[in-house]
């Protein structure tokens, strides 16, 4: 469903300068959406411009964080025309959001919550990604996230509520292999059986970070780098199937370019190295 773009990092405004004027050896950015709605209808903003000449030589994936594809509340039509008029000026290789809530009665959490893994949250998802979708004339990408809590009353585990959701709604998966981990150690399930849930050919893209160590209990914080738990996921859905589109997050105590280049040239030695053992 999507083209293997390679290896690429999350676009953060203190490495603009940086990137315009050495071209580092990344193949993609991921630039997060709610950094530009607010300008994507002026054309002379400068972080619109310079995401515009960052566009000029490497592929640009946007990331939301706002869509609350999950919630009781109906779709903000005024988010997704602000979000269709970036779309349109930025031109990216594909647009993503969370499976989850931010809000209720129009209020932002500013927080990614989760869902209870119900029939009803189901139908109701799934409705709203086919909404969005006919609205943007595209597939879209849904993220698993990482959570502290679950709903007593789900009916299914994460993984099960994920793959139906994107399947019904004919969608595609972000698989983020941290939040898988995150959760995994707060809520005690195996994140490999996790892994043989997913219906791989709808995973567009993966996700990469490091969580904070609570002890008992992990908070995805982005500020940390990518736990051997993590690459041991990685590895093992290399096992599974293809390379998919990789990129390392770090949203906090963001380290130079040059050591985040480090960092992700990690998967792409999985990957050359010969770990992909699939059919």
């Amino acid at each position: 469903m999507f083209p293997f773009l390679g290896f690429g990092l999350g676009l953060r405004n203190k490495h603009f300068k940086e990137i315009l004027a050495t071209t580092p050896k990344v193949d993609w950015f991921e630039a997060i959406t709610e950094n530009y709605l607010g300008l994507s209808d002026t054309s002379a903003s400068d972080s619109i411009e310079e995401l515009l000449k960052i566009r000029q030589n490497y592929p640009i994936c946007l990331h939301g964080v706002s869509l609350s594809i999950g919630s009781a509340d109906a779709l903000n039509a005024n988010y997704l025309k602000k979000w269709k008029s970036l779309i349109d000026i930025i031109e990216p290789e594909w647009v993503s959001d969370h499976l989850c809530w931010t809000g209720v009665l129009t209020k932002n959490s500013h927080d990614l919550l989760p869902l209870p893994y119900t029939k009803e949250a189901i139908a109701n998802t799934v409705t709203k990604i086919k909404q969005v979708q006919d609205f943007l004339g595209r597939r879209i990408l849904m993220e698993n996230v990482s959570s502290y809590v679950e709903a007593s009353f789900s009916e299914m585990n994460e993984a099960e509520f994920l793959a139906e959701v994107c399947n019904q709604a004919d969608c595609g998966i972000l698989l983020d292999l941290n939040n898988i981990f995150v959760s995994s150690y707060n809520h005690g399930f195996d994140p490999e059986t996790y892994l043989d849930k997913i219906p791989w050919q709808r995973v567009g893209q993966v996700h990469l970070a490091g969580p904070t160590d609570k002890g008992s209990h992990m908070i995805d914080t982005h500020d940390q780098p990518v736990r051997e738990e993590t690459w041991k996921l990685y590895q093992s859905m290399l096992r599974r199937y293809k390379p998919i589109t990789t990129m390392i997050e770090w949203d906090d105590k963001i380290p130079p370019l040059t050591e985040l280049i480090g960092h992700l040239d990690v998967a792409r030695r999985f990957v050359n190295q010969g770990v992909v053992l699939a059919p």
